[in-house]
């Protein structure tokens, strides 16, 4: 893990092409999320051979560099080399439309918008376990002032999703992000959430002779983000007829008019609806295929991790989990999927003879057995010695199995790790603690011995200065 990291950033922004090749610049948890004007100029073999790059994932003009847990550190570093107020170039896009490119861009928007959203969204989730624990434990009385407010602070990020949904697609579809944050206010505000209560007892709603569709918005991702993409061209159609001397007003309010009653009375209806569609999908197949579907899932998920398409289920756990309190086929799924590769990762560090290899292992086990963080694992350990990998895979689909039997499910969406483990506790079934730590103990011991068994190709001393050029990472797909 590199120290340096301003020498770090030098060195990535140089083999991005320099500051002048990139347009735009965020992170996720483990990410530097970059945009470049010209692909063509990006030093890939250098970019992967710098220390403290843990892999690079491309795709068209996007780069993702994985630096790890430190990202925060690198990203201020990268920012200070960068033009102020970095804006990523629009371009006219003459690509022909196809079926790959349309789903590659759906899955680029929903992981675009729904991955800087992920920090408020765990530690909304991390406050209302604490709720709910200083409730079960008897240290907060139920019904008292200090309890209530700790539900409404690890509420507030779920109840007012849209909003931040909102936010967050405005920068991705380049429109105005205020109008944006206005529209999706319009969903969760009082007086339409009592409005659409009464619609759901059956009493008519209509809004300038049009039927309003009953529909509860908190909690959700897909309208909000349908609802901003279609506001990026109502507000370009806008600006186009609306004469110079009255856009300060005129544009503003056209916009709003059109854009709010469209999302009431049909983007948001449509949104949900495909979001429920989605959500009833991936858990017909879990009815279907119980505890085999959560292993299947264990045994996929750092496959998923790779290509980005994780975050395709997060607007389903969220929903999943407003719905019914609890969701028990993916987020057990990881439970084994992280642990093993720190297990893995555990095993490298015990036999390895490189000194910087250890390291690297012994923090990135450390990221996944305790917080559930895999991808220092995944793409500092697993993918640069192989085997390690098909370790992690084999005890990732024993651990689902298990815990699906077991019928753990979780009440938030933290990353499963040691720290976060409360998440699986079920007050009315106090053995479902026991199952949690015990997939947990499985999935390292049973990684970390596969890994022994399976062996691995030890990476050189001499090799230690440019320990990812030995086994360069290139993952051509969606970004996570």
């Amino acid at each position: 893990m590199a120290k340096n990291y301003a020498a770090l950033a030098h060195s990535v922004v140089d083999a991005l092409g320099g500051a002048g090749n990139i347009a735009a610049v965020t992170h996720c948890m483990t990410r530097l999320r970059f945009v470049v004007k010209d692909e063509m100029r990006i030093d890939s073999p250098t970019l992967k051979s710098i220390s403290g790059v843990m892999g690079v994932v491309r795709n068209d003009k996007q780069c993702q560099v994985i630096i790890g847990n430190t990202v925060s550190q690198a990203f201020r570093e990268v920012v200070s080399l960068l033009p102020q107020n970095l804006q990523p170039v629009e371009e006219p896009d003459t690509q022909k439309l196809t079926l790959k490119r349309i789903g590659a861009g759906i899955l680029d928007a929903l992981i675009g918008t729904m991955s800087p959203l992920i920090p408020a969204i765990i530690g909304g989730s991390m406050v209302k376990l604490l709720a709910m624990v200083l409730e079960m434990t008897g240290a907060l009385p139920k019904g008292s002032s200090t309890l209530t407010i700790l539900t409404v602070i690890g509420d507030g990020a779920f109840f007012f999703l849209p909003l931040m949904v909102a936010a967050s697609a405005a920068v991705k579809f380049k429109t105005n992000m205020s109008l944006a944050i206005a529209i999706a206010g319009v969903l969760v505000h009082p007086g339409f959430i009592e409005l659409m209560a009464k619609a759901a007892q059956g009493e008519h709603v209509e809004f300038a002779l049009v039927p309003v569709t009953a529909v509860k918005y908190t909690y959700t991702v897909i309208p909000a983000l349908v609802m901003t993409w279609c506001l990026s061209y109502i507000e370009r159609w806008v600006d186009r007829i609306t004469p110079a001397v009255t856009k300060n007003f005129l544009k503003p309010m056209l916009i709003v008019l059109i854009a709010a009653p469209l999302a009431i009375v049909l983007i948001g209806p449509l949104g949900i609806w495909i979001g429920s569609a989605i959500s009833t999908l991936v858990y017909t197949i879990h009815g279907y295929l119980g505890w085999l579907s959560v292993a299947i899932m264990g045994a996929l998920w750092p496959l998923l991790v790779m290509t980005g398409m994780h975050r395709v289920f997060t607007p389903t756990i969220i929903q999943t989990i407003a719905e019914t309190g609890k969701e028990g086929m993916v987020m057990p799924s990881e439970i084994g999927a992280n642990l093993s590769l720190g297990g893995s990762s555990l095993a490298v560090a015990w036999k390895t003879k490189n000194p910087e290899l250890r390291q690297t292992a012994m923090a990135a086990a450390a990221s996944a057995i305790l917080a559930g963080i895999s991808e220092p694992a995944l793409y500092g350990v697993a993918l640069r010695l192989k085997r390690p990998l098909i370790a992690s895979l084999i005890s990732g689909f024993i651990c689902g199995a298990v815990a699906g039997i077991a019928g753990l499910a979780s009440h938030s969406m933290a990353a499963p790790g040691l720290f976060t483990s409360v998440q699986f506790f079920d007050p009315a079934n106090p053995m479902s603690i026991v199952w949690v730590f015990g997939v947990m103990a499985l999935a390292v011991v049973l990684s970390f011995v596969l890994t022994l068994l399976l062996g691995f190709e030890d990476i050189p001393v001499e090799n230690a200065s440019k320990p990812q050029a030995a086994q360069p990472i290139n993952v051509e797909a969606a970004r996570a």
